[in-house]
């Protein structure tokens, strides 16, 4: 479709990379992959669809900076982001037309799990709460599902077969406006290697007066959790709950961050335990150790907000080979 990109962010994605491509030929003016230096075969399968242009990155800029590449390789108006594991349906159109609007910022369609059924709960869902995050770490919300928070926080009580205006897209199929992500300063790199930064550019994107919309015609098939799978449990953990105390600094008042940090702390400390029955070992344990040292940090740290206009994590932009 004229004008249209596709954006992938690929991390050892051998496995799904080439049913995602194929799907998404026949849709966008252009397609880009970004590899965040995978120790897979990913590189040489996206090769094999010479249509495809590929940002072999030698080091993993995680993926904020996999989306911020690839939104400065191409010049079209909008840009699809989509998951590696994810095989475009159709409705395109139907996002495009709705980010022509002025206040538009971004436009999300419809995740259909392998089931075939709407990934509820994961689609869409609504910024996150002080006492969503502390829901959340503690597992309550896993524990709880029907909670009020967690129906208000994943959208357990609306329809996902109408459109309507939503928070906070999941960042596997979000079509964003490249003149709003420009106005925005990007993806926020600090994320890093994953986790949040979808949260956290949909926040700016409200706070900015911008609307997302959800288009439920626009879908994609989605495997889910291709690449955290494949992380170790201990880093796995390190990575969400370090994302999460990201947000939390960056958006909410220091008594509510020291909240979130105990439960983190608390969190991280009964989750370690039933890792030892889950993974049958230890292995994940140093991971969890290091979650309990950054929740202390962040509990005793005197900071009460990290927000700074400043998005950009270093990269060596001498590094990266594009073809």
């Amino acid at each position: 479709m004229k004008g249209i990109a596709i954006a992938i962010v690929t991390y050892n994605s051998g496995g799904v990379i080439l049913d995602c491509l194929d799907a998404c030929l026949p849709y966008a003016t252009e397609v880009i992959v970004v590899d965040n230096a995978s120790s897979d075969d990913t590189v040489e399968k996206v090769r094999q669809r010479p249509a495809i242009r590929l940002i072999a990155n030698p080091c993993n800029a995680g993926f904020a900076g996999g989306v911020n590449l690839a939104m400065r390789a191409t010049r079209q108006p909008l840009v699809l982001l989509l998951n590696p594991d994810a095989r475009l349906k159709g409705g395109l159109g139907a996002l495009a037309r709705v980010c022509t609007h002025p206040e538009a910022g971004a436009a999300a369609g419809v995740l259909i799990g392998e089931d075939g059924q709407i990934q509820k709960g994961f689609s869409v869902r609504r910024l996150p709460t002080a006492g969503t995050l502390i829901f959340e770490c503690l597992g309550i919300n896993r524990l709880w599902p029907s909670n009020p928070i967690n129906r208000a926080y994943r959208y357990l009580d609306y329809d996902l077969t109408t459109p309507m205006d939503v928070e906070q897209p999941a960042g596997a199929f979000l079509m964003l406006r490249r003149d709003v992500w420009e106005q925005l300063g990007g993806f926020d790199e600090r994320f890093h290697p994953v986790w949040f930064e979808d949260v956290d550019y949909c926040k700016r994107l409200h706070d900015a007066g911008f609307r997302i919309s959800f288009q439920p015609s626009a879908a994609a098939t989605h495997i889910g959790g291709h690449s955290a799978t494949q992380l170790d449990p201990g880093h796995r953990a390190l990575f969400w709950y370090g994302s999460l105390l990201e947000y939390a600094g960056k958006y909410f008042p220091r008594n509510a961050v020291r909240a979130i940090s105990l439960a983190v702390w608390l969190g991280a400390g009964f989750r370690s335990v039933m890792g030892i029955f889950a993974y049958r070992g230890l292995r994940h344990i140093p991971g969890y150790a290091r979650v309990a040292r950054l929740a202390i940090g962040t509990f005793l740290s005197p900071l009460s907000n990290s927000n700074s206009s400043s998005c950009k994590r270093p990269i060596d932009q001498a590094q990266i080979h594009v073809l």
